[in-house]
């Protein structure tokens, strides 16, 4: 018997957070398909084409666990990437052409490297993806974490960053990783103004 599971229901603190107000949550040890690369998003083909690759491996994943003997059905999850540069002294959001980023889809915990692989055997049979050969599996484990949820825009997180910064500053914390976003709409789908997406901070006291 098929058996269906709701990610999102079971991580609920890693999908979900306040538009108002930031909050610190502890983000437990978790898979992910992850590829990294260097530059603006918005005109390297390096990180469209790292999403496409992404997805196609996360929903041949999903249709293996599926069709196996697991018989488990689950929604694919959205979309997550970290952002850096090697310097945080020269970061300059109008200049992004030296941007670091690690984009990443996060996978149930039953999802090990075999199946991984496996299922990358089926995507280059199926597709052209240059990418696939800088994918890699891998668990990230952030703990304490500070996060507030952006409603709009990509271009105009500003404020919202610099209210979540206000608030790690004011209860005492110290950045301890890269800055995190959890796209949970699609923005193929979505209009500008009603993208959703959870700005989170790694944190230390």
């Amino acid at each position: 018997m098929m058996k269906k599971i709701d990610l999102k229901k079971e991580y609920k603190k890693l999908f979900s957070a306040s538009y108002k107000d930031a909050a610190v949550i502890d983000v437990p040890k978790v898979n992910y398909l992850s590829i990294s690369g260097k530059g603006d998003p918005n005109t390297t083909s390096a990180y469209r084409e790292a999403i496409e690759t992404l997805f196609s491996l996360s929903y041949s994943i999903k249709f293996i666990i599926k069709k196996g003997s697991q018989a488990i059905d689950y929604g694919v999850l959205p979309l997550e990437s970290l952002w850096w540069v090697e310097n945080m002294k020269d970061f300059d959001i109008n200049d992004k052409s030296n941007w670091l980023w690690k984009t990443m889809i996060m996978q149930p915990d039953f999802i090990n490297d075999e199946i991984m692989k496996t299922a990358a055997t089926q995507v280059q049979k199926k597709k052209n993806l240059p990418q696939l050969t800088n994918i890699k599996f891998e668990q990230l484990s952030e703990g304490l974490c500070a996060q507030i949820l952006h409603k709009g825009p990509y271009s105009e997180e500003g404020p919202t960053i610099k209210k979540l910064h206000q608030f790690i500053n004011e209860n005492g914390y110290q950045f301890n990783g890269h800055h995190h976003e959890v796209y949970l709409s699609d923005p193929s789908r979505s209009a500008p103004e009603k993208l959703k997406t959870i700005i989170r901070q790694p944190v230390k006291k």
